[in-house]
């Protein structure tokens, strides 16, 4: 695989069983993204966004094709080998932060690099916190945190350990427009002082412009 490309995928199919026989969820997807490289993937509710963002992370598995996630082909591993791969070259921020509600803002965003055994985990969580501009709020709990600030702890732990790769889905979908607004700001800017890859599933058009590159499905298949 080109080392410039961190992301590949190649016919990739996704289908499951339903009453109404099997449906096909992604469709054929081929794409390829550089490191470095900020890529939308925009659609209509149901286009497959989330599925194609899930089998790219090795969250899912595929029913046919392939992935190459930081030049391991992730879609012939085992759960345990995807799960090892996502901790070494993946970040990730959901819509609904995913926040561990018994961990304190620094101790969530120090998990990542725990599991890599940094031994510099707190110093480095800390500081990613003072770029989140968070640094007063760094003992507190998710419960103590309104959505931003939680979006926000969610944004410096995903970057923390500089993965190859950020997957975002609907970052902004939980947020009123002004936080919205603020919390994509501090992606971005994360996202290049880190030096990864950013992709995103939105639909938010002008979150999506603010990417180098946009996508769009529409019934499973890029478009």
């Amino acid at each position: 695989m080109d080392r410039d490309i961190v992301l590949r995928a190649q016919t990739l199919t996704k289908q499951v069983s339903s009453p109404e026989g099997t449906l096909t969820i992604v469709r054929d997807v081929d794409l390829a993204i550089e490191r470095r490289e900020s890529v939308a993937i925009v659609g209509p509710s149901g286009a497959g966004k989330s599925t194609l963002l899930a089998l790219l992370a090795g969250l899912d598995v595929p029913t046919s094709g392939s992935v190459w996630l930081a030049g391991h082909e992730i879609s012939r591993l085992g759960e345990d080998g995807r799960a090892a791969l996502r901790a070494a070259h993946v970040g990730f921020v959901f819509q609904s932060f995913h926040l561990v509600p018994s961990l304190t803002a620094a101790e969530n965003v120090m998990l990542p690099l725990e599991l890599a055994r940094r031994p510099d985990a707190r110093a480095q969580a800390l500081a990613m916190l003072e770029h989140a501009g968070l640094a007063a709020r760094a003992g507190h709990y998710p419960r103590q945190l309104s959505g931003g600030e939680q979006q926000r702890v969610a944004l410096a732990r995903a970057v923390v350990a500089r993965p190859a790769v950020v997957f975002a889905d609907e970052p902004t979908g939980n947020l009123d427009a002004v936080t919205g607004e603020r919390i994509a700001g501090l992606l971005f800017d994360l996202n290049a002082s880190a030096s990864t890859t950013l992709v995103l599933v939105t639909h938010d058009h002008a979150l999506a412009a603010r990417c180098g590159r946009v996508l769009t499905m529409d019934g499973g298949a890029l478009v």
